[in-house]
């Protein structure tokens, strides 16, 4: 019944073996403050206000970025700088290949991009993602500016998947700009 030696009771040593020897990887790049501060150094004040997405809003965001919303809810930050307004700070998810990316994009008053960072990353391949050159491409992108992977948006061979979720989450923060935040 069995054959090259394997029995009912190994199976599950070979099954723990198997997964144990696929790296798992989980990484905190930066939390939700030190990104803050990173994309706002000069800010004085990151005031907490969650988006409720409803119906109407969640089908404005889809017809614009092409990107399902899944949350009902949005975590987002008004920036404030000497009492002045400084732009919002918004902090979503995309998938990667398998897990999910968490990841955070500034904005100006106008809507306006001025950075991206990443917050956590948990896929095993794609993390070059993080580099500095390679999101610096959405800075000064807004709403109706195209963001395409592999137009204006270059790819990254092995992170590719990271690369069109990316864009696709910042192309879905800026409609969310547009629809609930301007």
């Amino acid at each position: 019944m069995y054959e090259n030696n394997l029995h009912w009771w190994t199976l599950p040593a070979i099954v723990v073996t198997a997964v144990a020897g696929q790296p798992a990887y989980a990484v905190q790049y930066l939390t939700v403050a030190q990104a803050q501060k990173v994309l706002f150094p000069d800010a004085d004040q990151f005031v907490s206000q969650p988006l409720q997405l409803t119906a109407a809003l969640k089908r404005a965001v889809e017809r614009y970025s092409h990107v399902r919303l899944l949350a009902d809810t949005q975590p987002v930050w008004r920036v404030l700088q000497d009492g002045e307004d400084a732009g919002w700070f918004v902090e979503d998810e995309v998938y990667g290949k398998h897990e999910f990316i968490t990841y955070a994009v500034a904005l100006d008053s106008n809507g306006g991009v001025l950075g991206v960072e990443i917050l956590d990353y948990r896929e095993t391949h794609g993390g070059e993602v993080r580099n500095p050159d390679w999101r610096a491409q959405f800075t000064g992108k807004h709403y109706g500016d195209e963001l395409k992977l592999g137009r204006n948006i270059s790819n990254i061979s092995g992170a590719t998947l990271s690369c069109k979720h990316l864009t696709e989450g910042v192309r879905r923060v800026l409609g969310i700009f547009h629809a609930a935040l301007k």
